[in-house]
């Protein structure tokens, strides 16, 4: 796993930090993707784990909602 990610972390810090500065017609260029996506796949993956950590953290939030609404109610019967 760490050298998966030592991978692509070489890989995307070539494509963003080296490749401007190579000539356009070198056979480099041919290994890397247009430099927009330099800036579009972090975003989305940004994105994408925001979203993730934020349904996590809503869902938390409803079922710890709905455990003190049940305790309350459980409460109210109790007393009545």
């Amino acid at each position: 796993m760490l050298v998966a990610a030592s991978v692509v972390f070489l890989y995307y810090t070539l494509w963003v930090f080296v490749i401007p500065f190579v000539d356009d017609d070198h056979i480099l260029h041919t290994l890397f993707p247009p430099r927009v996506w330099a800036i579009r796949i972090p975003v989305l993956l940004i994105l994408l784990g925001s979203t993730v950590v934020g349904s996590f953290i809503g869902m938390v939030m409803i079922r710890s909602n709905r455990k003190a609404a049940a305790k309350a109610a459980a409460a109210s019967k109790k007393k009545a």
